[in-house]
């Protein structure tokens, strides 16, 4: 048995109660109980609690003998989760479909093998002082069309915001294809725009390995791109640096 934190099933359960809860009872609140803001209210919990890891099944059975610690242990959860779907119902994220009662991608639905595209990921610099690129929106394409991501937390077109360091990514979503053990290069393009500065456009190749399932997130798996300079117009034309 893998090493298990416990702590993920009490918070998702809670959450998930208190969720159902809240659909079948109405609110006084404008409260939101899709699954994106489930998963957001799972993650603002757990990142407040202390983690309970086991690696065996008696370890399991044993967090959940119902003791008096155990259950005012439950009753701050519960306060907290509530105080979590009311956090994030009154900051929802704004690409999300909040209709939507499931987020699982489409692509992981699939039986036949795919390619899994790595994450990709990249910075945007200012060519004259260095400073990042803020202000511009960066956009993947794959034959002149936005490549499709994931899921909706995974924007494109991506914007280059304060307090990001020009840090971009992107997670496209795997692609279905008929056999296992193929090698195959996938074409894209960095596009960005906007701003102060002129367009940059870089073309690079990800060579993939198709697989027979779909893989699921790993930020051991990315595609690093080399740091973009961009300069504005009038300037020396927009180039690109390549790391050591």
């Amino acid at each position: 048995m893998e090493i298990h934190n416990t702590a993920e099933d009490w918070v998702i359960a809670e959450v998930n109660l208190l969720c159902d809860t809240i659909e079948k009872n109405g609110h006084d609140e404008s409260i939101c109980t899709c699954n994106q803001c489930r998963q957001d209210t799972i993650c603002y919990v757990l990142n407040r609690i202390t983690p309970h890891y086991v690696a065996s099944h008696r370890g399991i059975a044993r967090t959940n003998q119902e003791g008096s610690d155990v259950q005012q242990s439950r009753a701050d959860l519960t306060a907290l989760a509530y105080e979590g779907i009311r956090r994030v119902s009154h900051n929802q994220r704004p690409y999300a479909d909040h209709a939507a009662h499931s987020l699982e991608n489409e692509g992981a639905k699939t039986a036949s093998p795919v390619f899994n595209v790595p994450i990709i990921m990249g910075r945007a610099f200012n060519g004259l002082d260095f400073s990042p690129v803020q202000g511009s929106v960066v956009r993947l394409l794959q034959n002149e069309g936005i490549v499709s991501m994931r899921d909706t937390n995974w924007q494109n077109p991506y914007n280059l915001i304060p307090n990001i360091n020009g840090t971009f990514t992107f997670w496209p979503g795997p692609v279905k294809t008929k056999k296992s053990g193929v090698t195959s290069a996938f074409q894209y393009m960095i596009k960005i725009s906007g701003g102060d500065f002129e367009e940059l456009s870089y073309s690079f190749t990800i060579p993939l390995t198709s697989e027979e399932t779909v893989s699921p997130l790993s930020m051991i798996k990315t595609f690093k791109l080399p740091d973009l300079y961009l300069f504005p117009p009038g300037e020396e034309k927009a180039q690109l640096v390549i790391n050591d």
